[in-house]
């Protein structure tokens, strides 16, 4: 296995130096290891999961109370 330059190989995984990222490739880069996760494969707690499904069923109960965007974008311009 080669290991880029500016790496060093620890158990198993090679630790990059990322220094040279400026903030926004940085936040890019955590956006597209984000997306690489397989959602069904991600551990869950099962605090969180309770929560989700908290969250997930006050979101069904208060639908009908939601406003359009579209309302509310006309409501913030004067």
């Amino acid at each position: 296995m080669e290991i880029a330059e500016g790496a060093r190989y620890t158990a198993g995984m090679a630790t990059l130096d990322f220094s040279r990222l400026s903030p926004q490739e940085k936040l890019d880069l955590i956006g597209e290891l984000w997306d690489s996760l397989d959602p069904d494969t991600v551990p869950v707690s099962a605090e969180w999961t309770a929560e989700l499904d908290r969250r997930n069923a006050r979101f069904a109960e208060d639908r009908g109370q939601a406003i359009p965007w579209a309302s509310v974008k006309a409501k913030l311009r004067p």
